[in-house]
């Protein structure tokens, strides 16, 4: 009797575990964000975004986002190869924005829906004071606005400013704070692509 309730009581959790995996799909596509991730996963995830990038700044580039299929993700990065230590710091400084839902978790793995809705946000009008934190932030941002070239990221970026600044009532430097940990563009710490 003993045995058959463990075998019960395991072919329940592995029914359960199953389901699960068939409704969340499978761990390597969790989000980057979550406060489990190791050194380990996000080593294999860097391998991969940095190997296997799908996004470029181009103008045509940016017209596909808008017609991406459901699911479909903004992957790597646009302007100078990614950096192993810029990409694990990057990560983690992110993490303090979990509460924000509008912040991509990762910089370098957008979701493509994600992405046209921020997007969207970045012709917000801001009224005087709004504008004034905006200009503070492409002022004082490491790479002097919300990515280092007027691409799709920019767009991306610069609508979240605006959307945070707006519904959020961000700071010009919560903004900053925010940019300089979530560029996409690539390259080392430090790095200033202007």
């Amino acid at each position: 009797m003993a045995i058959e309730a463990i075998t019960r009581r395991r072919s329940f959790g592995l029914v359960a575990a199953f389901s699960t995996a068939l409704v969340f799909g499978s761990l390597p596509t969790m989000r980057a964000g979550a406060e489990g991730d190791d050194d380990a996963a996000l080593e294999k995830r860097f391998e991969s975004l940095s190997q296997n990038g799908n996004v470029e700044c181009s103008a045509k580039f940016e017209a596909s986002i808008g017609t991406m299929a459901p699911g479909a993700r903004l992957q790597g990065s646009c302007c100078a190869p990614m950096d192993r230590a810029r990409y694990l710091e990057q990560i983690k400084g992110i993490r303090k924005y979990a509460n924000f839902s509008e912040v991509p978790t990762d910089p370098y793995d957008i979701p493509a829906d994600l992405a046209r809705k921020l997007m969207s946000y970045y012709q917000l009008p801001l009224n005087p004071q709004e504008q004034a934190a905006y200009d503070y932030a492409m002022a004082h941002s490491d790479i002097e606005g919300p990515c280092c070239c007027k691409c799709w990221r920019w767009e991306v970026y610069g609508g979240l400013g605006k959307q945070l600044i707006r519904e959020r009532q961000f700071t010009g430097q919560q903004l900053v704070d925010l940019w300089n940990i979530a560029s996409g563009c690539g390259g080392p710490i430090g790095t200033k692509m202007h």
